[in-house]
């Protein structure tokens, strides 16, 4: 993303569902985005500010979709399973002083009244130069703030207020 670009940036953010779902977050308020290790999207997670917004979408399930809006509620910090052997996110070259793995919390914000699948985003002319459907892996991905908007009318949703 550039640097040039005014603030907030927008975001989307990808779950399993059956690991973390929008409806897990709506139970917890406010919860941890641990677990990355891709190293652009750990890149991705240290760029995030506190109040920026992000769709929350589900993955590995069908149809795969973004299902909700998030907010960053804390700003990148260490994940601790990468320090904990017990884990399967240990990294066994990461050290509590050279930390490599960082994570963000996330605060609920809504549901979208439906869906908007990967289909429907690849088929939104507007929406076709989304990270998403160039770089569909990539689990945390910057996206405009016309996208964001776009993505939200598609599934029926408001944008939300302030912080």
């Amino acid at each position: 993303m550039p640097e040039d670009r005014p603030r907030p940036w927008f975001w989307l953010l990808k779950s399993e569902p059956d690991t973390y779902s929008i409806d897990d977050l709506k139970r917890d308020g406010t919860g941890p985005w641990d677990g990355v290790r891709n190293f652009s999207a750990r890149n991705r997670l240290r760029e995030m500010k506190r109040g920026e917004l992000a769709l929350f979408y589900h993955s590995s399930t069908k149809p795969t979709g973004v299902v909700g809006l998030c907010r960053v509620a804390k700003e990148a910090y260490p994940d601790p399973s990468q320090f904990d052997p017990e884990s399967d996110y240990y990294d066994p070259k990461a050290t509590e002083e050279k930390p490599r793995w960082s994570m963000i919390d996330v605060r609920y914000v809504s549901h979208l009244p439906q869906m908007v699948t990967l289909e429907e985003i690849k088929a939104t002319p507007e929406l076709g130069e989304m990270v998403l459907v160039k770089r569909a892996r990539l689990s945390v991905q910057p996206v405009t703030r016309e996208e964001f908007e776009r993505i939200v009318e598609l599934g029926g949703g408001t944008l939300p207020k302030g912080k």
